[in-house]
């Protein structure tokens, strides 16, 4: 039997104040140590803030100053991956001694992504997820992950892996997830509506997995005096109610949801759950219908700029560990087939 004690933390960071955020980062990882927590989540977009209520001046045709600037700002909050932020979590996970999962705000080149980091007890990045699917206006500020992010991690706690929000709400990640063997999915979000306990009981009844489900406690006094909201200027207005949980493979739930407050959500993990769970479902094995329906995951990166020599010989990216998908072999075959 495998016993991993668990922590949601339910809070808030200081929104588009990197070093603050990551102060807090600190402090609530020392907090979660205390109560015995081996594997830590964050909500999304802990560091540094989710922008709930901005528009960044946008509208279909026009950008005002005044939004461009707002996205500057948030840009300036935002992370390099890897970098000294990255070092500043990792350094948290390590005095806590403790895996830790967070989302981020990354910044690359002029582009922001809503990413899950995830960090080893001895302080090492191990990896990262960047969300796929920007839910709605999230989409003028956010870029797109694609397909060379999406891991899930065997650490010594059990097989880790994160997906962002309304990106659960997607029915071919999921799968994806489940054929990587998920035994703890974390599940960073910011919705924070009744009805999203029924997405996170869902899919640990699904999966057969323990879901970890992460939002914020946030108030008007945690982002900036001159930030617009239809909330008001009363600092103790809430801006995001929570609603973390942590749920079983049989979908009972073991912690929360929790509410209106701030707090650290604990429960004891027992991992032989999730092979007693597969015993009458596993929806990519027994449960499964390959003859009929099939998933194809395109595993490999899609950067825009790809360098190399000459086309069409340029160099492409190398295909992620375990894909079956090799550009560089599809380079060679199409150049085959025109010969």
């Amino acid at each position: 039997m495998a016993i991993v004690r668990a922590a949601v933390v339910q809070a808030a960071p200081v929104a588009f104040d990197c070093d603050r955020s990551l102060e807090r980062v600190s402090s609530l990882t020392t907090e979660a140590a205390g109560l015995g927590a081996q594997l830590i989540v964050f909500p999304e977009a802990f560091v540094s803030g989710y922008p709930r209520g901005l528009d960044f001046g946008a509208r279909i045709g026009s950008r005002t100053p005044e939004g461009r600037d707002q996205f500057r700002r948030y840009w300036e909050s935002a992370i390099d991956v890897p970098g000294p932020a990255t070092a500043a979590i990792g350094a948290a996970a390590r005095s806590a001694n403790a895996h830790l999962v967070i989302g981020v705000v990354e910044r690359a080149g002029g582009t922001l992504y809503c990413s899950v980091l995830f960090f080893a007890p001895d302080g090492r990045l191990l990896g990262k997820h960047r969300k796929l699917m920007p839910t709605a206006s999230e989409r003028l500020v956010w870029g797109f992950g694609d397909g060379s992010t999406m891991p899930v991690l065997d650490t010594p706690i059990g097989r880790l892996g994160a997906a962002i929000c309304w990106e659960n709400y997607m029915p071919l990640l999921r799968m994806h997830m489940y054929a990587q063997g998920v035994q703890l999915y974390c599940a960073p979000t910011a919705d924070n509506r009744e009805t999203w306990q029924a997405t996170a009981r869902h899919i640990a009844l699904e999966g057969r997995c323990f879901v970890l489900s992460c939002n914020q406690f946030a108030l008007r006094s945690d982002y900036p005096a001159d930030y617009p909201t239809d909330q008001g200027d009363d600092p103790r207005s809430v801006m995001s109610r929570g609603g973390s949980c942590i749920i079983d493979p049989l979908g009972q739930i073991l912690a929360g949801p929790l509410y209106d407050e701030p707090g650290i959500l604990t429960a004891e993990l027992d991992l032989d759950e999730v092979a007693r769970g597969k015993f009458d479902l596993d929806v990519v094995g027994h449960y499964a219908r390959p003859d009929i329906f099939r998933l194809v995951v395109n595993t490999s990166p899609t950067p825009a700029v790809v360098v190399g020599t000459g086309w069409p010989h340029a160099e492409l990216p190398e295909p992620a560990p375990g894909s079956n998908n090799n550009p560089r072999a599809a380079s060679t075959e199409n150049e085959g087939n025109r010969r």
